[in-house]
């Protein structure tokens, strides 16, 4: 059963922070595995915390292209099952594997600016280079709320010379402002604030009215994104 009793301390302790939801379905047979292999030995939330993080962050592929906007594809189980997605089924992914784990847990956005993209993605994106409602987990530990964000994986950050995230459990993992050659890389804009749970319906009307004809209902991974070249703004 999760350990309650540090989060009650909190005054913004909320049990729907612990709680499986529609898309954080912790409780399902695929993330529980999932975590149950992943934190194997931990001596602690945060050391859980850190391998689940690294779990997500390098074994689910970031994959810009591979959006649907139904709802089952946002759900934690479906992205394990898939193995890549963008950002926000990536936190969302997270956020529900520590919930699983005992550590309270929610979902956050913020607007930003990624001046690191290819050709295709800017022409997906209709020319934007603002990511609306990027996605990253909050997580409850050792007495504070620390933000981690497992979106890119090793393999993309090293074919695209892009800085590694790094989590220790007890910092914020942000997206790193500059690249190794020291380009511009990702701009926070706004910060959109952290949930209990994902909000489908909202996420939907906001890209369909920010990216129009961008994302319909059905995905189109093609697990090309690594091999493209990156250029900046």
């Amino acid at each position: 059963m999760p350990n309650t009793s540090q989060a009650r301390s909190d005054p913004a302790y909320n049990p729907e922070y612990l709680r499986p939801t529609e898309f954080l379905d912790g409780d399902s047979p695929a993330v529980a595995s999932f975590v149950a292999r992943t934190i194997d030995g931990a001596g602690s939330d945060v050391e859980m915390a850190v391998r689940l993080y690294y779990a997500v962050r390098d074994q689910i592929r970031y994959d810009p292209y591979n959006v649907r906007m139904e709802r089952d594809y946002f759900k934690a189980s479906t992205t394990l099952r898939i193995g890549s997605a963008f950002c926000i089924p990536k936190a969302i992914l997270l956020a529900a594997a520590a919930r699983r784990a005992g550590i309270p847990a929610q979902v956050g956005f913020a607007d930003v600016k990624n001046h690191l993209s290819t050709e295709k993605l800017r022409t997906m994106m209709r020319g934007k280079e603002l990511f609306i409602y990027h996605g990253y987990a909050v997580l409850y530990l050792e007495g504070k709320w620390v933000k981690a964000t497992p979106a890119f994986n090793l393999s993309l950050c090293e074919k695209f010379g892009v800085r590694t995230l790094e989590f220790d459990g007890r910092n914020d993992a942000l997206l790193h402002p500059y690249d190794v050659n020291n380009r511009r890389h990702m701009e926070y804009v706004n910060e959109r604030g952290s949930f209990a749970d994902f909000d489908f319906e909202l996420i939907k009307a906001e890209f369909q009215a920010y990216y129009p004809g961008a994302f319909g209902d059905t995905a189109s991974p093609d697990g090309r994104f690594e091999n493209e070249t990156p250029i900046t703004s």
